[in-house]
């Protein structure tokens, strides 16, 4: 009896380790295949031209503190020079001239500034883009973990039975050998 007991031991073993081979088997392996993360102000760089590039440069100028001095400065020179003069006036009082040279100055400007909120709004788009893939990944990941969450729940339920019917088998034969000694 002694080597017939063995004999289903060595089964039961046997089965528990085809039963653990199994769940290993079953497990799903999580992995991330995602593009890698893009710098978008980069690649907002690299979509810039010469031109595109002065004019974000002539428009930081134009909203600086700088150029309000500089323009103050132009205005002031030039009023100066056309009444306290002692040469000729190119540009007599109400100074028409000036006011060219700034409304001219002003559409410059104004274009200038609208090129660059265009050109703001076309990185706003591609930020937004990416930001939209991001989350769509985002979601994909947690999607993936709720996956594998609920797979390793159900393994473990699996493995908590196999534990009970090994844990009873082992009762079972524990006994056995209890009554069998007796």
């Amino acid at each position: 009896m002694p080597g017939g007991l063995d004999l289903r031991e060595d089964g039961a073993t046997m089965a528990v380790s085809r039963e653990i081979e199994d769940i290993a088997r079953g497990l799903i392996h999580h992995q991330h295949d995602h593009p890698p993360v893009r710098d978008l102000n980069l690649e907002a760089d690299r979509r810039r031209g010469l031109a595109e590039r002065m004019a974000d440069d002539i428009g930081r100028l134009v909203g600086s503190w700088t150029f309000i001095a500089l323009e103050l400065l132009l205005v002031l020179t030039w009023l100066v020079l056309n009444v306290l003069g002692r040469t000729h006036h190119w540009d007599p009082y109400p100074f028409p001239l000036l006011s060219m040279v700034l409304g001219l100055e002003a559409a410059l400007w104004v274009s200038l500034a609208l090129m660059a909120l265009g050109r703001s709004h076309d990185r706003d788009r591609l930020r937004a883009q990416h930001e939209y893939e991001e989350r769509v990944k985002a979601e994909e990941e947690l999607r993936a973990l709720m996956s594998h969450l609920e797979i390793q729940d159900e393994v473990m339920l699996q493995i908590l039975q196999r534990l009970e019917r090994t844990d009873r088998e082992l009762r079972r034969m524990a006994r056995r050998l209890g009554a069998s000694e007796d």
